[in-house]
């Protein structure tokens, strides 16, 4: 799962909007650019932990059918409670900087919705508490299937939130195709693109770019539009 993380984050921004009523800032739906963050919260920190040799990955090929990635040692990201913690400390940031309780309560959810998707894609290498027993329904070997959830998942999000918005700006068509054909783009890469043989930092970072010019652009797209 990749893109399909980014549906909570279209449904949970959109509920936001629909929850504001005192001023025409609060009614922005600019929460989409954080509710992007929150959907990759623990991915960001799955890579940086890779970086910094807390978690660990390796590159096996035919691991799964889509996806060489053995993701062999992640409990402080892809465990549900870890998710949980990371989720309530998103939360904690938002309410800290916001004062707005619904929008905590969003972003809680959007971070925690990370681990039950990757549930259903993931072989076996999700956990509860960071041990056995390790989860997973393995979508990733059934690519007819994987492959029109995660795209369905995202556009019928993506079309629920342009429904939900009004556009207030003279990019707001252009800002928010933009978004949806990176999206797409990184989507096909992901599946498409050559395989590593090995993991190097390179992988790591390079997806830490790509969480972060898609929050950029979410962000972008949220501030031609209002609820």
């Amino acid at each position: 799962m990749f893109i399909g993380h980014f549906a909570p984050a279209f449904v949970a921004t959109a509920f936001i909007a629909k929850k504001q009523t005192n001023s025409d800032l609060a009614r922005n739906s600019a929460w989409l650019g954080v509710m992007f963050v929150a959907a990759q919260l623990v991915d960001f920190g799955f890579f940086a932990f890779v970086l910094t040799d807390i978690e660990h990955m390796r590159i096996t090929p035919g691991i799964s059918a889509m996806v060489p990635f053995d993701l062999y040692d992640m409990p402080y990201t892809h465990s549900l409670l870890g998710s949980l913690v990371w989720g309530m400390g998103f939360a904690g940031l938002i309410l800290a900087l916001s004062k707005n309780r619904y929008a905590a309560l969003m972003g809680f959810l959007v971070v925690v919705s990370h681990w039950f998707l990757d549930v259903l894609v993931h072989i076996p290498d999700m956990t509860v508490t960071g041990g056995e027993p390790k989860l997973g329904f393995g979508l990733w070997n059934h690519p007819w299937i994987e492959m029109p959830l995660e795209l369905g998942i995202l556009l019928a999000s993506f079309l629920y939130y342009t429904r939900c918005s009004a556009p207030i700006g003279k990019q707001a068509g252009l800002s928010a195709g933009i978004l949806l054909a990176l999206l797409l783009l990184v989507q096909v890469f992901n599946w498409f693109g050559p395989v590593p043989e090995t993991f190097t930092p390179d992988l790591a970072w390079s997806a830490l770019a790509a969480f972060a010019i898609l929050s950029v652009a979410a962000h972008w797209t949220a501030r031609q539009r209002i609820a």
